[in-house]
């Protein structure tokens, strides 16, 4: 029977080099526990050694990766120990990790950076297999100070589609459909240069990332359609029909006073 833990102080962090690898190293060690790293190329030999006592192996590899580095990592766990993810989607690597793994399973997606503001440190947290494992692994999300919910992976997906995806899809469609257009440059407005601003990291440094997640997601083009069937409703003239929906945020929506 496997061991249940409750209380995980011992990890091993594969992708530990990364910008996120780095941040849930540093507040690990921060915590007082025992983490130590790993980054490709991933051998055998180093994931026996280093996987060795560990309690929890924890991915923090992209999305295209997780099949093969879970693959790779439950070839040196046993029956006991948890694997778990940090991927912005989880529908796929969730189902990834659970073939490859015997043991208990748990997703989570920090919806952050690798540089959070204090008031931002939500983290999804998405049973797998066992619910124990799941408890541990929202526990530790809090000692590492961050503030874990729990989810589905079909819940999660779904947002994330709505929320990450469309973000993205939309700025970059929109500076597509103005873009080569030196004209433009001396009608500029200060709300159009907040956009840009705001843009600007997400396309010129994380597109690629972005693109990867929203092919990776399974419900990306359902919420493709959704925005679409707004557009063809701008597209109708019915522009106050949307400035009433959109309302939503600001009077009964987790922004409003509703």
């Amino acid at each position: 029977m496997a061991i249940e833990v409750t209380n995980i102080s011992d990890i091993l962090l594969v992708g530990a080099g990364g910008r996120m690898g780095r941040l849930l190293t540093g507040r690990a060690r921060a915590a007082g526990l025992a983490v130590r790293g790993l980054d490709a190329p991933l051998t055998p030999g180093a994931l026996a050694r280093e996987a060795r006592g560990a309690e929890l192996v924890l991915l923090a590899v992209p999305a295209a990766a997780v099949a093969e580095v879970a693959r790779l990592c439950a070839a040196a766990m046993g029956p006991e120990q948890i694997m778990a993810d940090i991927c912005s989607v989880k529908v796929r690597p969730l189902a990834e990790m659970l073939a490859a793994h015997s043991g208990p399973v748990v997703g989570t997606h920090p919806l952050f950076g690798p540089d959070p503001a204090p008031d931002a440190t939500r983290v999804a947290v998405v049973p797998g297999r066992g619910e124990a494992a799941a408890r541990a692994v929202a526990d530790l999300m809090a000692r590492l100070g961050f503030t874990p919910f729990a989810a589905t992976a079909e819940e999660h997906d779904r947002a994330v589609a709505d929320i990450q995806g469309l973000n993205f899809i939309t700025s970059v469609a929109y500076l597509a459909t103005l873009a080569h257009r030196p004209e433009l440059a001396a009608f500029i407005t200060p709300s159009f240069r907040r956009r840009l601003d705001a843009a600007r990291k997400m396309l010129t440094e994380d597109s690629a990332l972005f693109a990867g997640l929203m092919d990776a997601n399974p419900y990306t083009q359902d919420s493709v359609r959704a925005y679409r069937a707004m557009l063809n409703i701008a597209a109708g003239g019915d522009i106050e029909l949307l400035c009433e929906r959109a309302d939503w945020w600001w009077h009964d929506g987790p922004d409003g006073g509703g």
